[in-house]
């Protein structure tokens, strides 16, 4: 199935300001870096490999740049031991047994008067092909996203829990957007998909598969941006609460903690003291709240003792 890898360029991706306003529009507020990473993703038609910690939105890049361009995301969700039945194709053993039941049972109609055991083999070889044809086989989302006409967002989300083998199994994938398939040939993307890998950096990736990608690395926003972040997903937060919310947010990132929070959790946060009707932070409310930020109790122990002070500082922030 050999088609042009040739495509317009979707409205959204036509220029760096485009790109950021597009993913404005579902509510992924981007800066210069992320969008520019993404135009040239699409005009150079190169993957984009996303690093950074946990929670700064890599993941939600894709999701968003799927529903800003009305694109169908295909998601590869990486771990220990992923193979390619998992990842690009498996056969259809059970539909494949059902038919060869079937020409079991009418294999004497097949086969007919043939004189000889080679003539009958001749009439029967033409079937065996019939069972690795492409009827008989199970697209996963590397494949289906090859498959898409219209084009398509392909997520292979941490890579970095993935295994060599893996990375060894993406290059061709990612080099010319085709995949090969032993029995049946080449299948090639009929558009090739935006293509983002995102890594928390757990190991170190290879070479070979870093130099297949554009690198963007993503850390956590400034006050300023992490505000706009928070006030598109919760646009009924006021404006002082959430100076408040982000400005403490941005100072326990500076504590001596195991897991910073991340932005969907400010997220969540500014959600939950929203739903609590509260006017301000104060110390009572970040007690009572802290564990929507703070998932790892020796974290909730470690501030413990600073919660006031950190409380006092936010409102300090926001008052300035």
């Amino acid at each position: 199935m050999q088609t042009s890898t040739s495509a317009a360029t979707p409205g959204g991706l036509t220029s760096i300001e485009a790109v950021t306003r597009s993913l404005a529009s579902v509510g992924y507020i981007s800066n210069r870096s992320i969008s520019t990473a993404v135009y040239l993703a699409h005009h150079l038609r190169k993957p984009v490999l996303i690093e950074g910690p946990a929670g700064v939105g890599k993941t939600d890049l894709a999701v968003s740049l799927g529903r800003s361009l009305g694109f169908p995301l295909l998601r590869m969700q990486c771990y220990e031991g992923l193979d390619d039945s998992k990842a690009l194709y498996e056969w259809k053993y059970g539909k494949q047994l059902l038919y060869t039941q079937i020409l079991k049972e009418k294999i004497h109609e097949l086969i007919g008067s043939s004189d000889s055991l080679e003539a009958s083999f001749g009439k029967l070889a033409g079937f065996q092909d019939l069972f690795f044809s492409r009827e008989f086989l199970e697209p996963r989302p590397l494949l289906r996203a090859m498959e898409q006409a219209g084009g398509s967002v392909l997520l292979i989300d941490e890579i970095d829990k993935s295994g060599e083998e893996f990375e060894a199994l993406l290059l061709e994938i990612l080099a010319d957007y085709q995949i090969t398939i032993p029995e049946i040939g080449t299948i090639q993307a009929q558009t090739p998909p935006l293509v983002i890998l995102t890594s928390n950096n757990t190991r170190e990736l290879g070479d070979a598969l870093k130099r297949r990608c554009l690198h963007l690395h993503i850390d956590f926003p400034d006050a300023e941006r992490e505000r706009e972040i928070v006030r598109a997903r919760v646009p009924d937060v006021s404006n002082a609460l959430l100076r408040q919310l982000v400005a403490f947010v941005q100072l326990v990132r500076g504590e001596n903690i195991r897991k910073l929070p991340s932005i969907s959790e400010t997220i969540d946060w500014a959600r939950t003291v929203l739903l609590l009707h509260a006017p301000a932070l104060d110390e009572t409310l970040v007690r009572e709240t802290l564990n929507v930020i703070l998932k790892r109790r020796s974290d909730i122990l470690e501030l413990d003792g600073k919660v006031a002070e950190l409380t006092r500082a936010a409102r300090t922030d926001d008052a300035a």
